[in-house]
Parts: structure tokens; C-alpha cells; sequence
């Protein structure tokens, strides 16, 4: 199903626009995902979790100094980043999952 690229919300296919937060049909999305690979992701997070070398790798360059700062906001933070990553859950800084284990190239 189709969420909205502004806030993440689950948008019918006929909806003219977001229920959550009324952006027009154009910002909606259907099956996307993102070009970072999920086996890289998971690996970085693995090993160097705990310096978020797996969140500056997908983008996300703020948490990922947080990350780096706090040791994996003390190790909590890396677990959980571990099971989305590993579940297929984990988004990239556009808001796309990252669920291709290939790397691509």
C-alpha cells in the first residue's frame, strides 16, 4: 500500500491526498525502495554500530553523529536499528525502506 513521502501515512490508491496530513497525490509513492543495500547496512551496523557508520551510510548524517557521540545512544539504539534493518524496516534519509540485499554494483 502506497504511504505519503511527508509523513509516512498509509494513503488509499483513489485518495486525492493524505489523510494525515493533507498533501496532494503527487508526494505519494507506491512500491520505492531504496538504492542502499540492506546486507551493507545490516553489516555496518553489526560491526561499527555503535560509532552509527550504518546511519551516516544511508543518509541520516544527524543521527548518525548522534549515534557516534553516544556510542549507539549506549547500545540501545544500535539493537534496535539491528532488527529494523534485519526485518526490512529500516528507511533511509528520503523515507524509503531499505530492502534490497544486493549492493548493486
Amino acid at each position: 500500500m502506497p504511504h505519503c513521502t511527508k509523513c509516512g501515512h498509509f494513503v488509499d490508491q483513489t485518495a486525492p491526498a493524505c489523510p494525515g496530513c493533507g498533501a496532494l497525490r503527487g508526494p505519494i509513492r507506491g512500491s520505492e525502495v531504496s538504492a542502499k543495500s540492506r546486507l551493507v547496512a545490516l553489516l555496518l551496523c553489526v560491526f561499527l554500530g555503535g560509532l552509527g557508520i550504518h546511519r551516516f551510510y544511508v543518509g541520516k548524517i544527524g543521527t548518525g553523529i548522534v549515534w557516534l557521540l553516544t556510542l549507539g545512544c549506549l547500545g540501545v539504539g544500535t539493537l534496535i536499528d539491528l532488527i529494523l534493518i534485519a526485518a526490512g524496516s529500516f528507511r533511509d534519509s528520503d523515507g524509503l525502506p531499505i530492502r534490497i540485499w544486493e549492493t548493486g554494483g
